[in-house]
């Protein structure tokens, strides 16, 4: 189909059940869809044969902040995607036009890291069809069109996104679909790690790839074991969301490099590398030489991480069985432990500035006793991840939206699959 077919195909519901797996709804999808065809259409106006793909954000479940230290998490897919216009060319050249961004070009022929291209997107599209090539996926050009409305900032991972979508073009139409999708996921970790110049672990791109509830073990990274998890939120009579508190991430770096440099210290104290490899018995025995070589809040840390590994393992057991209260306590749990000793709800060096904090304090006097919310992601600044009962969502919206602005309530769902070519 050209561009005209498929737009017209969208509108009249030709692709209404792959929208609906994927969004839950298909007026919304429709309009969306539309929209980037027409905008495809303004820059490649002769293109041919015209496919559509997508890519998923994600949120983090449970394990926050034990990824980098070899441990355990749940993550999940969401309906907030990343999604692609696509047409091949005959000219060698991957041609992607993101919204709101300059066209990036990447000859298929000259696939080595480039220096200058350190943190922009033309670096993860070359990472990614790099890996693509080594494995003998028999590369063409292409030209594309992205759309994203997955929150920047927000602990949902529009980078991620990006890297499992472009893997997803490629897997779809260059390689028969023979790359899985946690492979996928490795080659986008890659692509940030190693050619956008950003050390990364490879939850947010399982999450993305995989979709649904995953459990994911990073005892071996390189080889991580992963589990789906089949749960159905709104089925227990609660909704998830995420609230962004506008926080400004821009000098955090060195708040969230702090978290695994304690870590280190610790484990090294300790023997290993990782927290994940040291004896915990032998953690609570040294204490008192910890608190002299690492300072208490590399101590605290350390506790987040071991009581964390063991409760990602306790929700995952009640998701599986379908205890969905003991999984919420477990949730507000976690979200304790995050304050209390991980300590990522705001930056030392700018205390007047505490959203996140606000944002549970105000979300635990509404629920009053029901649901649970905790930290979001990196912490620091950001989103806070919250469970509210259904029927009372809208009043929820309306008041965490009085104090952080409109729209700042984003409702998500779960997404049954992660990267996915739209048919």
């Amino acid at each position: 189909m050209n561009i005209n077919e498929i737009k017209t195909a969208v509108l009249d519901g030709k692709f209404n059940d792959s929208f609906n797996l994927l969004y839950g709804e298909t007026e919304i999808a429709k309009q969306r869809y539309a929209k980037a065809c027409d905008s495809f259409n303004e820059i490649y106006p002769t293109s041919l044969d015209i496919r559509f793909f997508s890519a998923s954000g994600r949120t983090e479940i449970g394990g926050n902040h034990t990824d980098h230290q070899h441990g355990s998490v749940l993550a999940a897919g969401v309906n907030l995607d990343v999604i692609a216009v696509v047409s091949l060319n005959d000219e060698g050249i991957i041609r992607i036009k993101s919204e709101g961004y300059p066209m990036d070009e990447v000859d298929i022929n000259d696939l080595d890291k480039k220096d200058n291209e350190n943190g922009k997107a033309i670096a993860l599209i070359r990472g990614v069809a790099s890996k693509f090539a080594a494995a003998g996926c028999e590369l063409k050009g292409f030209n594309a069109y992205t759309i994203s409305n997955v929150l920047k900032g927000s602990g949902l991972s529009s980078s991620a996104a990006f890297e499992t979508l472009i893997g997803n073009i490629l897997n779809g139409m260059f390689y028969d679909n023979k790359m899985a999708p946690i492979e996928i996921a490795k080659i986008g970790q890659f692509a940030e790690c190693e050619y956008f110049g950003k050390p990364c672990g490879l939850l947010d791109q399982m999450a993305s790839s995989m979709g649904g509830f995953t459990y994911a073990d990073f005892n071996d990274p390189k080889n991580p074991i992963c589990e789906s998890i089949a749960l159905d939120i709104n089925s227990f009579g609660y909704s998830l969301c995420v609230v962004d508190t506008g926080g400004d991430h821009a000098n955090l770096t060195e708040d969230y490099a702090d978290i695994t440099r304690e870590c280190k210290a610790i484990s090294n104290e300790l023997g290993v590398d990782f927290l994940r490899d040291a004896d915990e018995e032998a953690f609570y025995g040294k204490l008192a030489e910890l608190r002299k070589k690492c300072g208490d809040r590399a101590v605290l840390r350390a506790f987040h991480f071991f009581n964390e590994q063991k409760r990602v393992l306790a929700q995952y057991e009640a998701l599986k069985q379908g205890n969905f209260e003991e999984f919420l306590r477990l949730v507000n749990e976690s979200g304790n432990s995050s304050y209390d000793y991980l300590q990522n709800l705001y930056s030392n060096s700018n205390v007047s500035e505490q959203g996140l904090s606000l944002a549970i304090a105000l979300t635990r006097q509404f629920l009053n006793g029901k649901g649970a919310c905790r930290v979001h992601g990196g912490g620091f600044a950001g989103t806070i991840q919250c469970y509210i009962p259904t029927e009372k969502m809208a009043d929820y919206k309306l008041m965490i939206e009085k104090v952080f602005g409109e729209n700042s309530c984003c409702p998500l769902s779960i997404r049954k699959v992660g990267g996915y070519e739209v048919v």
